[in-house]
C-alpha cells in the first residue's frame, strides 16, 4: 500500500529530525505538511488546502486554524498544530471554539509527532472533548494506518468516516480503562471477579486478597491467549512449509525419469546382495541426480548409487561410515566386479543392528 510506505518515510523522517526543529512554523513545514500531502491533497492549492484559514469565534474576529482541508470550497477538516514538544492536551479548548465556528466534521490537533482527530459523536456541531482517533506518528500500528487512509483524498467519506469514529473512540477508552484495571484495579473490578467465585461477604479483607489474584489471573489469561496465538501461526508457517515442499517434490518427481539401464543395474545388484539379505528389503529410489539402492527403503541406509545421467557411467560404493566412493564402469556388467564391496556393505548395517540389539 503506498500511504503505509509514505507513512512509515514520514515517521523514520520526524524521528531523524526532530531534534533539529526549533519552532512551531519549523514543526508545520518539516511534518504536519507532508502529512497533508501524503493524504493526496495538494499544499500549494489554496482550492485544497488553505493556511491560516479564517475561523471567527462571535464577536472576536479574525481567528485562525492553522489549515483547512477544502472540498467544493467547504472545509471538511481543520487542522490545528503546536511545536512537537508542545502538549497537546492544553490546547484542546482552543480547537473546540474553532470547530463550533467551522462547518468541518472533523478537526486534527497536531505536534507533528501525536495525532488526534475529534469529530461530534455527542453533541452536533459541537466538538467531542476526547479524540475517536489517536496515535503516536513514530510508534505507526498497521490498525492505524488502516484508518489514516480513511482520511486520503480518494477515500473520503464524511458518513463512513463518522459511523465508524463512534467504535474506534469508545473502543479506544475501553482499552485505557481495561489496561488501567490490570496495573491497579479497582475495588468493583475486583467485585465483579470475586462474587463469582467466592459465597462469602464481599469485606475490605476479601477484595484486597482478591485484588492481586485477579490482577495475576487475567494477565496470565492474556499471555496464554498470545502464546496460543503464535503457536497456531507457528503451525501455520510449518504446514505452509510443508505443503511447499510436497509441491516441490512432486514439481522434483516428474522430471525424473527411470531408465531400463538403470533397472537392469539395480536387477545385478539385487542378484549379489539376496545371498546376505532378501530380496523385499532391497529398494530402489530415483531422483534427478542420481539411481539409489538402499535397504528397507531407509535414505539413512544407502546400498549404492548409480551416476548413469552423464557420458562417462558410475556405481557409487559406501564403507562403514557411509562414505560414498565413485568407481568408473564401461558397462552393466561391471557392477559384479564390486560384489566383495556390496556385500561388505550389507555387513556394515548388519553389525550395528546387533549392536542396537545388544
Amino acid at each position: 500500500m503506498e500511504l503505509a510506505n509514505k507513512l512509515r518515510e514520514l515517521s523514520q523522517r520526524i524521528i531523524t529530525l526532530k531534534e533539529q526543529i526549533e519552532t512551531e512554523e519549523a514543526t508545520k513545514t518539516a511534518f504536519v505538511l507532508p502529512f497533508i500531502d501524503l493524504l493526496g491533497y495538494d499544499i500549494f492549492n489554496p482550492t485544497e488546502v488553505i493556511p491560516e484559514f479564517t475561523a471567527d469565534i462571535g464577536l472576536k474576529k479574525g481567528e485562525k486554524v492553522d489549515y483547512a482541508i477544502m472540498e467544493n470550497s467547504v472545509p471538511i477538516l481543520i487542522i490545528e498544530c503546536k511545536h512537537w514538544k508542545e502538549d497537546l492536551n492544553t490546547h484542546n479548548s482552543q480547537l473546540f471554539r474553532y470547530f463550533h465556528t467551522s462547518k468541518s466534521r472533523f478537526a486534527l490537533l497536531t505536534n507533528g509527532v501525536e495525532y488526534k482527530f475529534f469529530t461530534d459523536l455527542e453533541e452536533t456541531n459541537k466538538m467531542d472533548e476526547k479524540p475517536f482517533l489517536e496515535f503516536n506518528i513514530t510508534k505507526l500500528k498497521e490498525s492505524t494506518i488502516n484508518e489514516v487512509v480513511k482520511f486520503h483524498k480518494t477515500k473520503f467519506d464524511v458518513d463512513q468516516i463518522v459511523n465508524n469514529a463512534s467504535s474506534l473512540k469508545y473502543s479506544r477508552e475501553i482499552k485505557k480503562i481495561f489496561n488501567a484495571q490490570l496495573i491497579e484495579p479497582e475495588s468493583d473490578f475486583i467485585r465483579f471477579f470475586s462474587s463469582r467465585v467466592y459465597s462469602g461477604r464481599q469485606t475490605e479483607r476479601v477484595l484486597e486478597q482478591f485484588k492481586e489474584l485477579v490482577s495475576k489471573s487475567i494477565n496470565q489469561l492474556i499471555s496464554e491467549k498470545v502464546n496460543d496465538r503464535l503457536h497456531s501461526a507457528l503451525n501455520k508457517e510449518e504446514e505452509k512449509l510443508a505443503e511447499e515442499s510436497i509441491e516441490q517434490e512432486e514439481k522434483n518427481e516428474s522430471k525424473i525419469v527411470t531408465t531400463e539401464e538403470e533397472m537392469e543395474a539395480y536387477r545385478v545388484v539385487v542378484a549379489i546382495l539376496r545371498k546376505e539379505i532378501s530380496v523385499e528389503r532391497i529398494a530402489f529410489r530415483d531422483t534427478q541426480s542420481y539411481f539409489g539402492v538402499l535397504l528397507d527403503d531407509n535414505n539413512r541406509k544407502p546400498l549404492c548409487r548409480f551416476h548413469f545421467n552423464g557420458k562417462t557411467k558410475y556405481i557409487g560404493l559406501f564403507d562403514a561410515n557411509k562414505k560414498e566412493s565413485r568407481e568408473k564402469i564401461e558397462n552393466i556388467n561391471d557392477i559384479y566386479k564390486f560384489d566383495i564391496v556390496l556385500l561388505k556393505t550389507i555387513k556394515f548395517y548388519k553389525e550395528l543392528e546387533v549392536e542396537k540389539v545388544n
